[in-house]
């Protein structure tokens, strides 16, 4: 049997930094130092490791050198809600604006309904270099304290006020009044909110501001309603259960997953039309909102600049352990669609 091939398989096995430093005749400490930029190595000693190596087919363990370095150049992400769609699309991005730097992700998902101090503490087993945060799920500030000790951390889409921690998010107050104030230039003015996670700082926000801008501009709230949870159902059952009061002109849901479940129980089992009757408006801007079936409008999260300043923070070293925390309101954009419209 060929040495490094299985014996079921067929398929070879990599080998170790071990093996590769007894065929060539070298100490393992070596072969470590020539795939290390700027470790000190003979130029001729580095270039001949590299050349058998490739030759070999040899890649270096990441896992193993993270484990035996204090820089890993890894950042935790935790996310607790990955079925909102708006989540996967900012991993993406951010895990691409990471990559630029030279960072990889290594993401921790809290499954709902999970211990959450369970969960996070397997982030304080590994070493990363840094965590971020997304998060819609209630988390304390000494829970956040507690799972990101003595690392650079940002939390992103949430502000906590008891926690000494660096916030990222998008300007939910900007975001609820523009709301407000296209429904009001559209003639709306009985009009209705529908939250997620009541309690959590982003949609405090949100609906604080689109409240108070609706009494500013003299338009009646005819309900709240908190739907409990961010998803398509509590969508649907919120819409009905502001539709079946008849009293409502225009719907500002929390995020853009609950307004399109708001939009199919509107049309499809309360018979209203969708802007005719009532319009529409949710917040994010996630992929799904620009199809035509639901052509929502929505105010966007300015992802790229979300990630962009998450980044730079990373790599100027200021959401180190040590450094001022700071809050950053990152501004949006109001997008019209079909989902709105003058009442009629």
């Amino acid at each position: 049997m060929a040495r490094g091939v299985g014996p079921s398989d067929g398929k070879r096995r990599p080998i170790t930094a071990r093996e590769l430093a007894r065929m060539i005749g070298v100490s393992q400490s070596a072969v470590s130092r020539a795939f290390t930029p700027g470790a000190s190595i003979a130029p001729e000693l580095r270039e001949k490791i590299l050349k058998f190596a490739e030759e070999q087919d040899y890649h270096p363990n990441a896992i193993a050198s993270m484990l035996s370095k204090s820089r890993t150049n890894i950042v935790g992400i935790v996310v607790s809600d990955m079925s909102n769609p708006f989540y996967p699309a900012l991993i993406q991005k951010l895990s691409q604006g990471l990559q630029r730097i030279g960072l990889q992700s290594l993401l921790f998902n809290i499954t709902k309904g999970s211990n959450i101090e369970e969960q996070l503490s397997a982030l304080r087993r590994y070493n990363v270099d840094a965590v971020i945060v997304i998060s819609a799920t209630m988390l304390s500030g000494a829970t956040l304290h507690w799972a990101t000790e003595g690392r650079a951390a940002i939390l992103i889409n949430r502000v906590v006020d008891d926690a000494d921690i660096n916030c990222v998010c998008c300007d939910n107050v900007e975001g609820a009044r523009a709301i407000a104030d296209h429904f009001h230039e559209l003639g709306r003015r009985r009009v209705a909110y529908v939250s997620g996670l009541s309690h959590t700082t982003t949609n405090l926000e949100r609906q604080n501001a689109f409240i108070t801008r609706v009494a500013e501009l003299g338009m009646t709230l005819t309900g709240r309603v908190d739907a409990g949870e961010y998803s398509y159902d509590a969508g649907r059952r919120a819409a009905l259960e502001i539709a079946a009061k008849n009293n409502t002109d225009a719907i500002f849901f929390a995020n853009d997953i609950l307004a399109i479940g708001g939009i199919d129980a509107l049309r499809e089992d309360s018979g209203r039309r969708v802007p005719e009757d009532i319009s529409v408006a949710g917040f994010d801007d996630i992929p799904m909102a620009s199809w035509p079936h639901y052509a929502l409008t929505t105010f966007r999260q300015p992802l790229d600049e979300i990630v962009t300043v998450v980044v730079g923070m990373l790599e100027d070293g200021s959401c180190q352990p040590g450094q001022p925390s700071s809050i950053k309101r990152i501004s949006g954009g109001l997008i019209v669609r079909q989902s709105t419209g003058p009442l009629e």
